[in-house]
């Protein structure tokens, strides 16, 4: 299939998906996660009206949005892991970070920032020993005590498990969109936390329609058969 089936098959998909749960199209962020392809391929996305782009190596990231810099309206997502020693470079490229995983993170970039930066506290709702992020009491506590103000927390981020059991995948989205209404109720400055960033290519039409935002699509956009 070519990037512009893919593309059609992923967005029939969030059509179904946004249907089941009443909700829009238009609620829902597709980010094109762009890690295996080069520029080359990324600008065919582009021309397909992709705007939202996401990486997760800072030295790639870097590369990419040079490469791309007289795109002014695509908007720049981060969704690996972040060291803190690579905060200082990426920074006035991120629109978006998906992966506050750590306290020590959210000091970096406060240290580094000039202005906000608009960030997913990453949640590990399922509570899996191989990955990173705060668990649902610990996101709770982190956002009740922050005192930053260059952080603004707007949603929550989860990686669910490599399952193909639909339902454990369900239980894991409602689980961090509860999580999210509840520290949204909370009304705490520099923490709307309105959005949801959840589902990847094996799960993401489950993930709409448990109430993502965001979702974070790569190998079903840039694989061609």
């Amino acid at each position: 299939m070519s990037y512009s089936e893919n593309l059609q098959a992923v967005e029939n998909k969030i059509t179904n998906a946004v249907g089941k749960s009443n909700r829009q199209r238009s609620d829902v962020h597709l980010v094109a996660v762009t890690k295996t392809v080069d520029a080359p391929a990324m600008e065919k996305l582009y021309d397909l009206g992709i705007r939202h782009f996401g990486e997760n190596r800072a030295e790639v990231f870097i590369e990419k949005v040079a490469a791309f810099a007289d795109k002014t309206d695509i908007v720049w997502h981060f969704i690996g892991s972040l060291q803190t020693r690579k905060v200082r470079a990426i920074l006035p490229y991120i629109n978006y970070l998906h992966s506050l995983d750590r306290k020590s993170l959210a000091d970096e970039i406060e240290k580094r920032a000039t202005e906000k930066v608009a960030c997913f506290l990453q949640v590990n709702i399922s509570e899996e020993e191989t990955k990173h992020g705060f668990n649902a009491e610990e996101a709770i506590a982190f956002v009740s005590t922050q005192t930053y103000e260059h952080i603004e927390i707007v949603g929550l981020m989860t990686m669910a498990p490599n399952t193909d059991d639909a339902q454990a995948l369900h239980h894991v989205f409602q689980g961090l969109k509860a999580l999210q209404l509840e520290i949204e109720k909370l009304g705490i400055a520099n923490v709307p936390c309105h959005e949801v960033s959840m589902g990847m290519t094996n799960d993401f039409e489950i993930a709409v329609e448990e109430g993502a935002t965001f979702i974070r699509v790569g190998r079903a956009l840039v694989e061609e058969n």
